[in-house]
Order: structure tokens, then sequence, then C-alpha cells
């Protein structure tokens, strides 16, 4: 197996948390608000875990970033409805297109990443407005700070199910993952401690350094690497370089 594979599909914890939530939001009882929030800090994953709970559910995904405006949002999610063509409506009428849309698929949840764009653009309310007139589960993703920003936009935050907070990966994650990259190289459990440790929680950091690891075994063509062989070599952590000298 390739050290190049992802963890997309391995039941991380904050896949599985990601996968309760989106059942939660889906089969509530329609009295019930159909907003949820998943938030935590960059790096522990809640993107993957977003890509996969939407193939699972069949939900709509779209991901923000700083150059979205108004107009952008409802474009790229006409998209991803599959209403391309009516990208060249008014901001109002795709507001429209896309709550009908939403109204017809039912339980298929739209999924907003990167939603803390939502409200440095001033797009909270528009995103608020599509829930209450489809009904349809709106699940937002965003950083740590997400969900107190929110509670300035008091109609929306009203609108909020559940507020799931995203868990750093710990050994039993990182095990999961160094079994998927470790490319026939057997990391034992010290290694892959030491790594969890190092990488502060953070998937994207464990994924660089069991890469790290994976290829000095292959450098070396050991086939079972343990802490001890990998001495006093350094993880990667986060932190950037010392100054050096002049």
């Amino acid at each position: 197996m390739s050290s190049k594979t992802t963890n997309l599909c391995l039941p991380l914890k904050n896949v599985m948390l990601f996968a309760e939530l989106v059942d939660r939001v889906q089969n509530r009882p329609r009295h019930l608000p159909g907003m949820a929030c998943f938030y935590g800090p960059s790096g522990y994953g809640k993107s993957r875990s977003a890509t996969f709970g939407a193939h699972r559910a069949g939900a709509f995904y779209v991901e923000m970033d700083e150059s979205f405006t108004k107009r952008t949002l409802c474009q790229k999610i006409c998209i991803e409805l599959g209403l391309g063509n009516a990208v060249k409506s008014s901001l109002p009428d795709l507001v429209g297109i896309i709550t009908d849309r939403l109204a017809e698929t039912g339980d298929r949840p739209l999924i907003i990443d990167e939603a803390d764009f939502l409200i440095k653009k001033g797009m909270v309310d528009i995103v608020r407005a599509l829930h209450d007139k489809s009904q349809a589960p709106i699940i937002l993703i965003g950083e740590e700070l997400l969900p107190s920003k929110l509670q300035g936009f008091e109609r929306t935050h009203n609108r909020m199910l559940d507020w799931v907070a995203a868990q750093p990966c710990d050994l039993a994650d990182a095990a999961l993952i160094a079994d998927k990259m470790s490319d026939g190289i057997e990391i034992t459990d010290d290694l892959v401690e030491a790594i969890a440790k190092a990488s502060d929680g953070r998937v994207r950091r464990v994924m660089v350094n069991l890469e790290q690891v994976v290829t000095f075994g292959r450098t070396i063509a050991r086939k079972k690497l343990t802490l001890k062989d990998w001495g006093e070599r350094p993880l990667f952590t986060g932190e950037p370089p010392k100054r050096r000298a002049a």
C-alpha cells in the first residue's frame, strides 16, 4: 500500500463524530431546527471528516474562501445542487432557486466548510434564510471560535440543533493512520506514540511525520521501525525554525 494513501476512509474519531452529527440533523423531528456546527482548530481533520460524511450522506458540500461574495456563495451552491444553468440569475433569484431545490431534496444536508468566512463577509443571514425557507439540514464547519462568533447572530444561533467539537488526533487515531500509510513497514507503538505527541493532535502533522518515518524506513531498507531506530531525528511539530546565528 502506498504511503501516499489518505485517511479519508478511516474510522477516525472526528470522522465518526461528524457522521453522527449528520445523522442527527437528517433524522431530527420536524419541529426542531436543522442547523448544526462542527468546529475545532486547524489541522484536526474537520474537512476530511466532512468530505467522508458528505459522500456517505449524499450531502451537498461547498468550501468557502476569502474571495466569496453572497453571489459567489449562491452560485457555488447552485453548481453543487446541479443547477449550473442558474448561476447568471440575480441574487434574490438564486436564493429562491436554491431554496426550492433544497426543499425538493428532502434530508440531504448542505455542508458549508470554512464557515468563518460567513461571518467575516456578512453572509450568515443568507444561509439562515436558506434553512428557514427550505427546512433542509445545514451544517457549518469552522475554526474553534466559530460558535462564539455565531452568538452575535441571534436568529442563526437559535437555529442550531447541535454543536460538535472536533477532537485532537490521539494515539488510537495515529495508529490507524500509521497502519494505512505504513507501506508495508511495521511502525511500533512507541514510535507512533512519539509521533502523536509531537503532532499536537493535528491529523496533518501526524501524516507529515509518518511520511518522514516511512521514507526513512525505505531508505534504510527496514521492515520494522521503533523509536530507538528513529533516534534523535526531529519530528515535525509545526514550530518555525529557530533563528540561525549570523
